[in-house]
């Protein structure tokens, strides 16, 4: 008996030390309808505390099931690649060119940044578009992170940090 008590002290102490660490590192996210974009078309506040990774942003950027960014975009990481689009601007050196908080905002709402004709989409906002489809409504292209990795990664290209893409 005094061996299975001591097992379940044991057991609620690891329970209390995983409870608690879980806490410590659980991120914070701004949702989507908390997110302000400010008079100079910035997001000043990144939307998660979790770190962005660039690496992960250049997933993101060239993955055609979630970014898809380089259906419109191209820049020197993904110049090799097939099909990319000529929409939008090539990004080689963006960071040179927009700061992080610029970028933050055409990502998450480039409607509200670039004007309701601009083709890009808002990758995260939930508010409904013209054609949004039912199962889709209320819902972000991206999360929070995702946006955070890509705003990473664009604003890792840059002259100035001596970056030139992800080889």
């Amino acid at each position: 008996m005094g061996r299975l008590c001591n097992l379940n002290f044991v057991a609620s102490v690891c329970t209390c030390i995983f409870l608690v660490a879980g806490q410590m590192h659980a991120q914070e996210v701004i949702p989507p309808s908390d997110v302000v974009i400010d008079d100079d078309y910035r997001i000043n506040t990144p939307l998660t505390s979790a770190l962005p990774d660039p690496f992960r942003g250049l997933e993101t950027f060239i993955d055609r099931k979630l970014g898809n960014c380089v259906a419109c975009h191209s820049n020197f990481d993904v110049a090799a690649m097939q099909f990319l689009g000529e929409i939008g601007p090539n990004l080689d050196w963006i960071g040179d060119r927009l700061s992080e908080e610029e970028i933050r905002a055409i990502l998450v709402d480039s409607k509200m940044v670039l004007g309701s004709g601009t083709v890009m989409p808002a990758f995260y906002t939930d508010r409904v578009g013209n054609r949004t489809l039912e199962a889709f409504k209320g819902k972000t292209i991206l999360t929070a992170l995702q946006v955070e990795d890509v705003v990473a990664y664009l604003s890792s290209l840059s002259q100035e940090s001596g970056f030139d893409g992800v080889d």
